[in-house]
């Protein structure tokens, strides 16, 4: 996420949010989603 920001011109990542779920037989993997706002300071 860091690394696609820092592409797009930004300076730091705020609003993280972390969210993951159970997936899979028996709940066997964790799935993951992390999202962001990407911003310049200025």
């Amino acid at each position: 996420m860091t690394e696609e920001a820092r592409a797009l011109g930004a300076d730091a990542v705020i609003g993280v949010d972390l969210d993951y779920e159970t997936v899979g037989q028996n709940g066997s993997m964790l799935m993951v989603t992390v999202t962001g706002t990407a911003v310049r300071l200025g």
